[in-house]
């Protein structure tokens, strides 16, 4: 299987710099494209423990996109671009995978959402379940061993 581009979900969280990291590396040895995908829902967390409404930060979120969180893209010399769009992270990130034809989703194994995403399941396991798409699910840093 050739991967020519790759989908990435970001949301600035510790787990997410680790799934564009994992994504950097990856596309650097098959010369892919990195599709770098933040879904902007109701609530944005500007701190750990913030949480504001999303719409009134559009730009600064952007920002972020384009700036901080694709650093690693960027440092690795990677070909990528961003995409901000409006939804829920499960069904945006499938709608871009399939608007790119990515050959391959990425994601951290939770992201900024914690509490909602035990009571509803995670993006990743919502992404594993529903994605026609091989969907990469990056574990945290201090996971432990199976």
């Amino acid at each position: 299987m050739n991967i020519h581009r790759i989908v990435v979900g970001t949301d600035g969280s510790d787990n997410a710099r680790r799934a564009l990291a994992w994504a950097a590396s990856l596309a650097v040895a098959c010369g892919a494209e990195v599709v770098a995908v933040h879904c902007l829902g109701l609530l944005f967390h500007p701190t750990a423990t913030d949480l504001e409404p999303a719409q009134p930060h559009r730009d600064e979120i952007r920002a972020l996109l384009d700036g901080e969180w694709t650093a690693p893209l960027r440092d690795a010399g990677v070909v990528h671009r961003g995409e901000l769009r409006d939804g829920s992270p499960v069904t945006v990130l499938l709608a871009v995978a399939d608007d790119v034809d990515a050959d391959l989703v990425v994601v951290g194994s939770r992201g900024v959402g914690g509490f909602a995403g035990l009571l509803l399941g995670s993006t990743s396991t919502q992404l594993a379940q529903h994605s026609p798409r091989p969907v990469l699910i990056v574990p945290p840093e201090d996971a432990p061993p199976i």
